[in-house]
């Protein structure tokens, strides 16, 4: 394939970067489905990218796509070296220090002056490169602790912020304000389960701003979104519902599916936090609804990064089952949260394994409330996750008695001397 076509280069000037795949599919003799099952794609899915024209793309996917087409990423509005982040990384001790590494060089490279970068990034392959950066760290946060990772996404959203400040065209500032906006939010996220509840706050407030400067509505629903579940988590109902009414009016008429299903979850929590549980029922409800508008084979469309199932709605009426003390609930959705149970993220498994065990408790059953705790503090432990010890403590904090039982003292003496 001549990569220096006039069409290739057209297309990749214009930013259609979908036409740029077809035309190398096409020259290489793959099928759409083929390149499809390559990609972890539906044949509709590449069909879509393909005919996208010049919007917003999903760059981890550009990038598996001209992986496999063997395409200069720099003609799908990637930096050189930046597919191969694309490819999953084992969570060996080694191989999470190597990736950290790697992924803050992507970030750092688009930092470099002309004179030090022989081919430096045009702006939409700048902003390109800070996403995906983005998109890797937030794909770490499930077998990394905070700890580890907050650093290097610290330095990454300073180097994004003054790319960001140093940008001539306000368009370019625009598109580099939602790359910092992103990286923002994940600061925030990761301060969160650190146990910075202050810094969280801050953190996720930065990045509702940074959305605003970009203009972009569904970033900033997102942004709001995700300060609202924090609000929710922290008790703090009121201020979650109000997120998530002016998340919605962000979204106006036009909304996702799985906007709508997350945002009813959130909504939920809220509701929960306050004591609701018939307007917690209701706002479930409509999550489930909405999830089944969600088209199973899609990538979960910018800026979230995990698809968005019934399994996760589930989990969430697990979540607000515990919080309403209704064991029910959360005996009645553990299987259908099967899913997030048994999923990768170690952090969010212990954070559902301790509402678990706030259903036991609700029910009377101590033994089995602290047991399924333990397990959860042994992850928190791992991860020195302020969030899930303090979640532990919460649940210990829901039993008094003047003599409790061995497997009481037993979590007590695991906590002891715990400074997280």
């Amino acid at each position: 394939m001549k990569w220096s076509t006039q069409a290739i280069r057209d297309a990749s000037r214009r930013g259609d970067y979908g036409r740029v795949v077809k035309l190398a599919r096409v020259a290489a003799g793959v099928s759409q489905k083929q390149l499809g099952e390559a990609c972890g794609l539906s044949q509709s899915a590449v069909s879509r990218m393909e005919g996208h024209g010049t919007g917003t793309y999903n760059m981890t996917l550009l990038a598996r796509a001209a992986t496999h087409l063997h395409i200069p990423p720099r003609l799908v509005g990637l930096a050189d070296h930046t597919a191969a982040t694309a490819a999953p990384v084992d969570g060996t001790d080694v191989e999470r220090r190597n990736f950290l590494a790697g992924a803050a060089a992507v970030a750092t490279a688009t930092a470099l002056p002309p004179a030090l970068t022989p081919h430096p990034p045009a702006g939409d392959g700048q902003v390109a490169t800070l996403r995906l950066a983005t998109s890797a760290f937030r794909r770490m946060d499930g077998w990394t602790p905070s700890r580890q990772l907050s650093e290097p996404v610290l330095a990454h959203l300073r180097l994004t912020q003054t790319i960001a400040s140093e940008a001539e065209h306000e368009e370019q500032r625009a598109r580099l304000a939602a790359a910092g906006s992103e990286a923002a939010s994940l600061a925030g996220w990761l301060a969160w389960d650190m146990g910075d509840a202050g810094s969280a706050r801050t953190w996720y407030g930065t990045a509702v701003k940074a959305a605003r400067r970009a203009g972009n509505p569904l970033l900033t629903a997102y942004q709001l979104g995700s300060l609202a579940q924090f609000e929710a988590h922290a008790g703090n109902a009121p201020q979650a519902l109000d997120l998530v009414r002016e998340a919605r009016r962000q979204l106006g008429g036009s909304r996702l599916a799985i906007a709508d299903a997350w945002l009813a979850t959130v909504e939920a929590l809220a509701h929960s936090a306050a004591g609701d549980t018939e307007s917690t029922d209701t706002a479930l409800a409509a999550a489930e609804r909405s999830v089944e508008r969600i088209a199973v084979e899609e990538p979960p469309p910018w800026p979230w990064v995990f698809t968005f199932s019934g399994s996760k709605v589930a989990a969430c009426r697990l979540s607000c089952g515990a919080r309403l003390g209704l064991p029910t609930w959360v005996f009645g959705a553990q299987d259908d949260a099967a899913g997030v149970l048994s999923s990768g993220h170690d952090k969010q498994r212990a954070l559902l394994l301790l509402d678990v065990a706030s259903g036991h408790m609700a029910a009377g059953r101590l033994d089995g409330a602290f047991a399924v705790a333990t397990r959860a503090v042994e992850t928190g432990l791992r991860y020195r996750s302020g969030r899930i010890v303090e979640r532990a403590r919460a649940l210990r904090r829901g039993f008094t008695s003047a003599t409790p039982p061995k497997v009481v003292r037993d979590f007590d003496e695991r906590l002891h001397g715990v400074y997280l």
